[in-house]
């Protein structure tokens, strides 16, 4: 994995939420994962990684991620497996 997406994951899944991080970068680094991502209704985005279904919120107003989100992408990822340590390398 690129020390691009390790930073990124770090960044999601270490410590308190944070809201600097871009829903591009979220949807790049889920691609990257293997994951396919289908626009829902609205800002809601259907996600499936590693056989494990989820619904993500696309930012409405600004393409930053607020701290509900990542907590919701951290939770998502997780149930689907994903882990810094199952990654990095």
């Amino acid at each position: 994995m690129s020390h691009k997406y390790e930073q990124l994951l770090h960044s999601i899944m270490q410590g308190p939420a944070g809201g600097n991080i871009h829903w591009r970068e979220v949807e790049s680094l889920l691609h990257h994962l293997g994951a396919t991502v289908e626009p829902g209704h609205g800002a809601r985005v259907r996600v499936l990684l590693n056989g494990v279904e989820g619904t993500l919120h696309r930012p409405h107003h600004s393409g930053t991620c607020d701290k509900n989100e990542i907590r919701h992408l951290r939770d998502f990822l997780a149930s689907a497996g994903v882990s810094e340590s199952a990654v990095s390398g």
